[in-house]
């Protein structure tokens, strides 16, 4: 079986996971889990999400699925051939569903999820020998940022969550 992690990194993931890092900064600002998605075709910005679970009283708001609703409708196409998702945390098994079925050629995560990861974590779907789809994706570009933000937004909840029941 083809090894599906990509070779190599560029200087275009960095810029656009920085993108996707100031959406996780939206979704912080709102009190959802600060999670910012970004999809590009050639280059080009096509959409951008973050988070919206909280406000919307809706699970299935999460950035990756958001950001790909906003790229179909803006390339009318349910097809995402040839794009690229950046997210700031490796998907779930629900956002690695729709990447499946949208059909996205790479995605490019900051740090993993122990907890939920559906691409190498706690599931490895990327290359599924059952699924119609595989894509090729890249982890650790902004890492150590994006890491510190969801380590942080979470050691503030438990923090309010104790200071609430006492």
């Amino acid at each position: 079986m083809p090894d599906l992690i990509a070779p190599e990194q560029n200087d275009q993931d960095l810029q656009f996971m920085k993108l996707a890092y100031e959406q996780a900064l939206l979704a912080q600002k709102m009190g959802d889990v600060p999670v910012g998605a970004v999809i590009t075709k050639d280059n080009q910005i096509i959409s951008t999400a973050y988070n919206k679970k909280e406000a919307s009283l809706s699970a299935t708001y999460h950035a990756e699925v958001l950001a790909i609703e906003e790229a179909s409708k803006k390339l009318n196409q349910w097809r995402l051939s040839d794009c690229t998702l950046y997210v700031t945390l490796e998907p779930c098994l629900m956002c690695t569903g729709a990447i499946i079925a949208s059909r996205i050629s790479r995605v490019v995560f900051a740090t993993t999820d122990p907890k939920a990861g559906a691409i190498e974590s706690v599931f490895q779907l990327s290359n599924h020998e059952n699924l119609n789809h595989k894509f090729i994706y890249s982890k650790d570009v902004l890492q150590k940022e994006c890491s510190q933000l969801l380590k942080g937004f979470f050691k503030e909840r438990r923090k309010s969550n104790t200071l609430a029941s006492s």
